[in-house]
């Protein structure tokens, strides 16, 4: 079958991907192969892919895939996020386009619709990932939501409640005005934004004409004022203590209070005290027994309890108070200013302190669990500067108990229920119900009776389950022992202590008593065994790829550009792990069509198609059985020696590469490579003349070489791998690139490889003199080498002049003792060579060059002699390091030996 003269992914990507699918290569169930499971960090059911999904996934991908080929039992299990917060927003708005408010049709019926949402929508991201190349285990799905999943999570709840580490209070939280819900501390995301300080007088109630000017960012909140605070040593306000002022426009009385808390130097060094919107103010009050004035509805409208203005959003609210003040007289200036604003993660709000009951766990056992599984290496960050972020959210100073109830409908319901002052915590309403009848008495209580939480759980109390509840381990262990702990979590640094913190400390505290002391001793308690830190993708500008500021491409268009492989060569190849990733594909922000070429995708893309002009070059050859001339028969022996023996390097470095999750180094090696060592050299070392065979023996070890090559790019660009695989040769049925063996390294010949890297040199000098002086490829060369032991040496080894004659073209190619008349000389390695020109030489400008090699290697050798007279260095440095230095000096001092002879011999002063 021909070829096509370009690699076509549209042709190809569906094609391979079904292949794979009808096979099952990706599913996996227990059996006496060694496990590798990865869990998917699951994205949310709102979600459609972007770019950083396609990172992430393009990484997990590689190492299941290199499981696979390693000849594990390779579980990746997928799923999605249920995502309270998001989710019941998309909901809620799209029944508001119907006319549907989600208060008219009440709590079932809402559930219905989102569950009907859930399916028509929330599948969308896991088919785009097959578009990926996503070799995900996808009779495994799961969601968050469903039965078995849910259970697991109203397991958890009673066992720590029971434990005494989940509780009920009244706290000050974290309000989220748009979703109408509270939010845990690390949802709430803090920027620097501009300002106003609204400087305002408080007149003194006793008429005296005293008054007290406060600063405040928010005087849509006066109305809740119950005091000002002063510093108690504040010699400006000493007489005012214990008075009482006036609150603008509604005249009430406050009183002046002394506290510490309060910061001289900031604004005027007095401060306002709202208990019921700001935290530190809450805890002034709590401190003086200071009444709790609550002005806002949770949609951030103003209630009645703030006298004027009741209505009105609290923005809105912001700028009609600002002209009332004015009007009033009570507005003394305006200062304009920098301060952090928080902002919840979902929704973007301005997030309001609000005093509201909700539910906790108690976090610092929880906290101090997760710092030792990593502090103590059973959980391995890499990279590993990633510990001192971890350390700073655990550290017990800045450990805060974790909220978990939200105000919405969507999501798993707290299962508590409340009969007068009493709470029942259990799994079912029936287990309630009957312990209800048992502590009070009442025999006759019914469901009806009992009124259950209208809470749902946080999102991530459900996520932080995900290592053990998506293998059923909450209700069956046998899957969970085998797959259980996973091998590795991809994911972002972002969600350090959201997820991966929490993850870690409930698979500490629940995996002992699921499977057992001995089991967990045995093979650990942790989730995962390693956490490898995805960077982020960012623009040329630096800025993090968001829908918000509209700089990021549609992940699904560049696949369509690109092909997968491209686009996850591009991906990989722009940043190492936990490194941002600068992704530069310039697009139309409304259409999201690519404008110009990425490069980095358009260096993967022409990646494929490299090796598929390297395949259809290899097809071309006519194929002989007779054995071919001695030196083409040396030529191709050898560079079959090179060739395997560098390779044999390759799969070691490999090797270590993926041990530390250096994956964009693993993909540069193998690209560099292929398309250098593999295509632009061994296939040009062994390519017949035109009209001439190729001998069958140098054939096969060809394909067989490219065939290994294709195996150690299989988890990098797997559909591309997977054509030219097939393309090589006849295949059984079943005899698939996905599930080849990866190599194991064996030992490679340092020696040989050095010489043929030298004969490159020699070969790539002679045709950059070709190009310098104007000389044809087609008019060959005479090349002397100037005579001694290495030089000999080197003559001597089977096909090493026979390439370079090959491969420069050259008529002649001897040693030499005397002086080379009208040549240019170079040096490759420690050994000088001459090329006879058929023209007169410049000898100005072949001194002026040779000069300006000489002072090179000076600068070289004086870096390497500097190095190797520092006594630390040579004392503290590993041997091999030391030694290698050593050969460069050596090195160094031959090449200018060599470059010295050759200016004496030119009469260069």
């Amino acid at each position: 079958m021909e070829l096509s003269t370009r690699y076509s992914p549209e042709e190809t990507e569906d094609k391979w991907y079904q292949h794979w699918m009808d096979r099952q290569y990706f599913r996996s169930v227990p059996d006496d192969r060694e496990p590798f499971s990865i869990v998917i960090p699951p994205p949310n059911v709102t979600g459609v892919l972007h770019m950083g999904h396609m990172l992430n996934n393009t990484i997990q991908d590689i190492l299941i895939r290199k499981a696979r080929l390693d000849g594990k039992n390779a579980c990746w299990v997928p799923g999605t996020d249920h995502a309270s917060i998001a989710t019941e927003a998309k909901v809620v708005k799209m029944l508001r386009e119907k006319g549907i408010t989600k208060g008219e049709i009440g709590r079932e019926k809402f559930l219905e619709h989102a569950f009907a949402w859930k399916e028509e929508y929330g599948g969308i991201i896991l088919q785009q990932l097959r578009r990926l190349g996503a070799s995900c285990d996808w009779d495994r799905t799961r969601f968050t939501m469903e039965p078995k999943l849910s259970k697991a999570v109203m397991k958890v709840f009673v066992d720590l409640y029971r434990k005494g580490r989940v509780y009920r209070r009244l706290r000050m939280t974290n309000w989220d005005p748009e979703a109408q819900t509270v939010l845990s501390n690390e949802e709430v995301l803090y920027f620097e934004e501009n300002a106003q300080l609204f400087h305002l007088r408080y007149d003194a109630a006793d008429g005296s004409g005293q008054s007290i000017v406060i600063a405040t960012q928010r005087p849509e909140t006066i109305m809740a004022d119950v005091a000002i605070a002063v510093h108690p040593e504040d010699d400006r306000f000493r007489d005012l203590i214990g008075k009482e002022v006036l609150v603008p426009l509604i005249n009430r009385p406050i009183p002046v209070i002394a506290d510490e808390y309060v910061d001289r130097e900031f604004g005027t060094g007095a401060l306002k005290i709202t208990p019921a919107h700001d935290q530190n103010d809450y805890e002034i009050g709590q401190k003086h027994g200071l009444d709790v004035i609550d002005i806002l509805h949770p949609d951030g409208r103003l209630n009645d309890k703030a006298q004027i203005l009741i209505g009105q959003d609290r923005f809105e609210a912001r700028k009609s108070i600002k002209k009332l003040l004015e009007d009033a007289g009570n507005l003394i200036k305006l200062e304009d200013y920098q301060t952090k604003i928080g902002r919840s993660e979902r929704t973007n709000s301005v997030v309001e302190p609000r005093l509201t009951l909700q539910w906790f766990v108690e976090m610092k056992e929880f906290s101090s669990t997760a710092l030792h599984a990593v502090d103590s290496e059973q959980v391995k960050f890499w990279p590993s500067q990633f510990w001192n972020m971890y350390y700073n959210w655990l550290r017990e100073d800045n450990v805060r108990d974790w909220c978990i109830s939200r105000q919405l409908w969507w999501g798993h319901r707290i299962p508590a229920w409340y009969y007068g002052d009493h709470i029942f915590v259990a799994e079912t309403a029936e287990e309630a119900l009957a312990e209800a009848r048992e502590k009070t008495g009442q025999a006759d209580l019914q469901l009806t009776d009992l009124q259950q939480d209208e809470d749902v759980l946080d999102t991530w109390f459900s996520s932080w389950l995900w290592p053990i509840s998506v293998f059923d381990g909450f209700e069956d262990q046998e899957e969970l022992k085998y797959y259980y702990p996973t091998n590795v979590l991809v994911t972002g640094w972002d969600i350090i202590y959201l997820w991966v913190a929490r993850m870690i400390m409930s698979g500490y505290e629940w995996s002992g008593e699921l499977m057992g002391l001995d089991h967990v001793l045995e093979h650990g308690r942790q989730p995962f065994k390693d956490v490898y830190f995805t960077g982020m993708v960012r623009d040329s500008k630096r800025r993090k790829m968001s829908k918000s500021l509209g700089n990021s491409p549609e992940a699904l268009k560049l696949l369509d550009n690109y092909g997968a492989d491209g686009v996850r060569f591009g991906m990989l190849s722009s940043g190492a792990a936990g490194n941002d990733i600068i992704f530069d594909a310039p697009f139309d922000p409304q259409t999201k069509e690519i404008l110009n070429e990425s490069k980095l995708c358009e260096q993967g893309r022409n990646f494929c198609n490299k090796m598929w002009n390297a395949l259809r070059l290899i097809q071309g050859w006519e194929i002989s059985d007779e054995a071919p001339e001695a030196a083409t028969r040396a030529v191709n022996e050898m560079a079959g020696r090179w060739l395997e023996n560098k390779l044999e390097g390759l799969v070691k470095k490999l090797d270590g590469l993926f041990e530390e999750y250096r994956l964009s180094e693993a993909l540069i090696d193998l690209y560099k490579f292929i398309w250098d060592d593999f295509c632009s050299w061994y296939l040009e070392m062994i390519k017949p003349d035109y009209g001439q065979p190729i001998d069958r023996a140098t054939y096969k070890q060809a394909i067989a070489l490219f065939e290994k090559q294709m195996t150690l790019l299989h988890p990098f660009m797997p559909f591309v791998t997977e054509e030219i695989w097939h393309n090589l040769r006849e295949r059984a049925e079943g005899e698939d690139c996905v599930i080849s063996k990866w190599p194991v390294p064996a030992a490679s010949d340092a020696k040989l490889i050095a010489q043929i890297e030298q004969a490159k040199s020699v070969v790539t000098s002679i045709r950059d003199i070709r190009n310098s002086k104007g000389i044809k490829m087609k008019d060959p060369l005479e090349v002397y080498i100037q005579d001694g032991e290495n030089a000999g040496h080197l003559l001597a080894v089977g096909g090493w002049s026979d390439m370079i004659i090959k491969m420069g073209n050259l008529s002649k190619l001897e040693a030499t003792t005397e002086d080379v008349n009208n040549s240019v000389s170079f040096l490759a390695g420690t050994e000088t060579f001459f090329v006879v020109l058929n023209q007169e030489i410049d000898t100005e400008a072949e001194c002026a060059r040779l000069k300006e090699e000489l002072a090179y290697y000076q600068g070289f050798l004086k870096q390497v002699n500097g190095k190797l007279s520092n006594e630390r260095f040579v004392n503290n440095a590993p041997a091999a390091v030391v030694d290698k230095e050593r050969q460069k000096q050596a090195d160094g001092e031959a090449k200018l030996k060599s470059i010295e002879e050759s200016l004496s011999q030119l009469g260069c002063n």
